[in-house]
């Protein structure tokens, strides 16, 4: 094919308008018209042939006042469907969503404690529940993107630093689970996901180079370098968890104070039995943080203390990475908030010699799914309209117009 031929023009044009109508909702030929640049007929003509393609839908009308009112168009969400999930050791959260982006159901079902062939097949029926709300079968979703801890390896497929996670190691996480659904799965960190939700809709949407924290039990971490998730030649690239680390605060908890885990150090243990040190009992980790900012001095010397803790892991990367950005993330530094972010803040900036800004991740609720969604709808776009992937890129393309030629 020629560059510049009719049929690579209408092509480019094509693929301008399905992205406009995918990151703006249902749009008017006139704003699609604007979005794209193509002039009012080519634009119409345009609709009526993706119209005909079964590639849109008209989708209501939009008008008020005295004028006409104009139809909105869309894409057919019809045309596939994805699924996202989240999967810890206790839950699995599934989202079921049309190529549109639109959530059609979501179910949460309970994992059990036990090897292999009972979590695997709970995965399963959970997934299999959730297509079914939404009147589809496992195999009919075009792909499916597993969030889970841990970090899977691309050479061999087996999940490794998840040791929370039993009966999920020693064998192709991806490719079993392909086999078992019937379609296509990735499996990817939580973190890393949460990193690409924070690109798409968060506080790294301007930032090509940052790094999610996530300080809680099993700590993670997502780095981002020009703009892309880093993985590392194994896939552990942000498996901070095991980074061995010396305990600064100033309480006495009876840990060794030449060193222990980053993750050890941060479990719910440990911050509980540092909140008690403090004279706050909680029963979990984010209970004590939120107790301790309504708790007066004590409260504010105990989330002293966990930000030294969390500050001397952060140290290490921000040592090695020199970031634009630190992003906090999960439930302890949500229920922290901005106190105990501002804290962590200072007490790196006695570590290290980069002034690194910390910020709290401003995705909430279910980040690591919403991740897991746009990551399988980047697949499906990729593969029914031609669509790139990266998903984190802002919209540019217009479309060329005839007279380009």
């Amino acid at each position: 094919m020629r560059a510049g031929s009719p049929r690579l023009l209408r092509e480019i044009n094509d693929r301008a308008a399905i992205e406009a109508l995918l990151r703006n909702g249902p749009l008017t030929r006139s704003e699609l018209e604007g979005l794209i640049g193509l002039s009012k007929p080519a634009t119409a003509q345009l609709l009526t042939r993706l119209e005909s393609a079964d590639t849109v839908v008209r989708n209501g009308l939009r008008g008020g006042g005295r004028g006409p009112r104009a139809q909105l168009w869309s894409v057919n969400g019809a045309l596939a469907h994805v699924a996202a999930v989240d999967l810890t050791p206790d839950a699995v959260d599934v989202a079921i969503a049309d190529i549109s982006g639109a959530v059609l159901t979501e179910h949460r079902a309970p994992m059990p404690r036990g090897g292999s062939t009972e979590v695997l097949e709970a995965f399963s029926t959970a997934v299999g529940k959730a297509a079914g709300q939404a009147g589809l079968t496992p195999e009919s979703l075009l792909h499916v993107v597993v969030g889970s801890p841990g970090a899977v390896n691309p050479a061999t497929g087996e999940l490794a630093y998840a040791p929370h996670l039993p009966g999920w190691g020693g064998f192709d996480l991806p490719g079993t689970l392909t086999e078992m659904l019937g379609t296509s799965v990735s499996v990817e960190n939580d973190v890393n996901l949460v990193a690409l939700e924070e690109m798409i809709a968060g506080r790294a949407t301007e930032v090509r180079n940052f790094v999610v924290i996530w300080p809680a039990d099993l700590v993670g971490a997502a780095v981002v370098i020009n703009g892309s998730l880093l993985r590392g030649a194994t896939g552990g690239a942000g498996e901070i968890d095991g980074l061995q680390i010396p305990d600064r605060a100033a309480a006495e908890t009876d840990t060794d104070r030449a060193g222990g885990t980053f993750g050890e150090l941060l479990s719910n243990v440990s911050i509980c039995k540092l909140a008690r040190a403090h004279g706050l009992a909680a029963r979990n980790g984010h209970g004590a943080v939120r107790k301790a900012l309504t708790a007066g001095p004590a409260g504010r010397e105990f989330l002293v203390d966990l930000s030294r803790r969390i500050a001397t892991g952060v140290a290490s990367v921000v040592a090695v990475l020199d970031p634009e950005l630190i992003l906090l993330s999960g439930e302890i530094a949500q229920a922290g908030g901005t106190t105990l972010n501002d804290l962590v803040a200072a007490e790196l900036r006695q570590l290290v010699v980069p002034r690194t800004p910390v910020q709290l991740a401003l995705v909430t609720g279910k980040p690591v799914r919403s991740g897991a969604l746009h990551s399988a709808l980047a697949v499906a776009r990729e593969q029914v309209f031609g669509l790139p992937a990266a998903t984190t890129e802002p919209f540019r393309g217009r479309a060329v117009a005839p007279s380009a030629r």
